[in-house]
């Protein structure tokens, strides 16, 4: 859908204004289950035009944050129905209250694949591939220790997004942009520390050597120490909150 052009800004820049916005106070628990919007009150509050508001709802819809009923208006559904999957509501998550449970949860969930997808890619990894993967590694490291941060995003974003798909499943590969908003929520967050801890660029190499070498269990046990590392730093729910998460 087109949004319409709205003063002070163009209608896309306020649609993801307002999304933001709504969607943060539902994952955050400020608009609890069972709170009823309305297409009004959102114009109204947000000043903005029917179709920007009727947009915004249809996209929470989508995600599962909420659902629309003729004479009941638009409700806010339980966290069971939500699309937990959905890359915009991780990042809500990371950036809300909820922040800790959330890296726990997608902690554990890079745990259950990531060493399988590492195995996988050192089974079935094309010579293009593998070769890319000590390159980027190589790259880590030079930007790593030198603490370019913003380049080094990238590079690991493409490291764990090629392992996910090199493998040739296409369920995990669907999990890379999953990965992506973690590591780059944690960056934009202020959770690493100033460079990349030496641990954790050492076991990205070697996991880029092992699937290079065709070596799928030695892939998988690098990768499933690399992710302990990770795990290692993000502490229980009700703990203290998460400080220098690589």
């Amino acid at each position: 859908m087109q949004v319409q052009r709205q003063a002070g800004g163009t209608g896309d820049a306020l649609h993801a204004s307002v999304l933001d916005t709504i969607g943060l106070r539902i994952t955050s628990g400020d608009l609890e289950e069972g709170r009823v919007l309305t297409l009004d009150g959102i114009q109204e509050q947000f000043g903005v035009s029917r179709t920007v508001a009727r947009e915004t709802m249809r996209v929470l819809e989508s995600m599962g944050l909420v659902t629309s009923r003729r004479r009941v208006g638009i409700t806010v559904r339980p966290r069971s129905a939500w699309q937990v999957y959905d890359p915009r509501l991780i990042w809500w998550q990371l950036a809300g209250p909820n922040r800790d449970a959330q890296l726990r949860s997608l902690t554990e969930l890079r745990i259950a694949v990531e060493p399988v997808a590492a195995a996988r890619a050192g089974w079935n990894a094309s010579a293009k591939e593998r070769e890319r993967l000590l390159d980027l590694a190589a790259r880590m490291r030079r930007e790593g220790e030198a603490g370019r941060l913003e380049s080094f995003l990238e590079l690991d974003i493409a490291f764990h997004a090629l392992l996910l798909e090199a493998g040739g499943n296409e369920m995990f590969a669907a999990l890379k942009d999953v990965v992506a908003v973690v590591l780059r929520g944690r960056t934009s967050l202020g959770l690493m520390p100033e460079k990349p801890v030496p641990t954790a660029l050492d076991l990205h190499e070697e996991v880029a050597r092992a699937v290079a070498s065709r070596h799928p269990e030695a892939a998988e046990h690098a990768m499933r120490a690399l992710l302990s590392e990770v795990r290692g730093a993000v502490v229980p729910v009700d703990g203290p909150p998460v400080a220098g998460v690589r």
